[in-house]
């Protein structure tokens, strides 16, 4: 298990590499305001049959902090970028959020880089109001935080979900405090939002698992997601947008059977 690098058009961008047994590899995509190792539950298990590989997307964690190009073709790049760095003809695509986003876009523009497709709480639907929401939600975090302690409190007490956020903060002078800028990924959340992104979707042609939270994307949404010849649905109950973190057990039990499937 390491970190990588790569620079990218002038863009320093941070992945890490679980390892793993296995020939097929999977490439985790974070959503908006997460990082790279939120992913270290997943990627337990998952290293057992596949090679395992997370990256901190463009504005988070390790990568560029404040890049200048934070465009949905900017995030799509960076995954080939990576594929290209990593020497990889084909990988599995898993993302959540903002990175199903990336990783549904990826796969319909360049399909002959991804062998299999999870979006995890992504659509291609817009919804501009989202932004403001995410805004006010981030903006809010009593920044910054003294401790670990105090940050686990405010994200609910212990568990694997505050556990992921509080893992992405950063020490500096003063306490603990975001590893990201907010208005940054406003800027990448602005592009995924401003305009529906059907078309796209109806481009992607590898085997897709649509992931929905009971709590989380709509269901009519997600049936049409689902409706593609080479597409399914799950629904995760007790669970919200962040649903690999909510409930562990029932995501690894839906990724499982999805991808022991041909």
């Amino acid at each position: 298990m390491t970190w990588l690098s790569l620079e990218r058009d002038g863009t320093r961008l941070a992945a890490y590499d679980y390892g793993g047994r296995g020939t097929e590899v999977v490439l985790l995509l974070h959503g908006l305001a997460g990082h790279a190792r939120e992913w270290d539950d997943t990627a337990a298990w998952l290293t057992a049959s596949k090679r395992v590989i997370a990256l901190d997307q463009r504005g988070h964690g390790r990568s560029e902090r404040q890049p200048s190009d934070m465009s949905r073709d900017a995030f799509v790049s960076d995954v080939v970028a990576w594929m290209d760095r990593l020497t990889l003809d084909k990988a599995v695509l898993v993302g959540q959020s903002l990175g199903g986003h990336t990783a549904f876009l990826t796969a319909a523009r360049h399909p002959s880089l991804v062998a299999g497709l999870i979006v995890a709480e992504a659509s291609p639907e817009s919804d501009p109001t989202s932004i403001e929401v995410v805004r006010n939600w981030l903006g809010a975090w009593p920044i910054p935080f003294s401790g670990r302690d105090e940050a686990v409190e405010y994200f609910g007490g212990k568990s694997l979900w505050a556990d992921a956020w509080v893992d992405g903060l950063e020490q500096r002078e003063g306490g603990l405090f975001p590893a990201f800028e907010i208005e940054r990924l406003i800027d990448a959340l602005s592009e995924a939002e401003e305009r529906p992104y059907w078309d796209e979707w109806s481009h992607v042609e590898c085997r897709t698992l649509v992931v929905r939270a009971e709590r989380g994307l709509d269901i009519g949404i997600a049936k049409r997601m689902a409706s593609k010849s080479n597409a399914q649905l799950v629904t995760v109950t007790e669970a919200g947008h962040d649903v690999h973190l909510e409930q562990p057990d029932a995501w690894r039990n839906a990724l499982s059977s999805f991808l022991r499937s041909k």
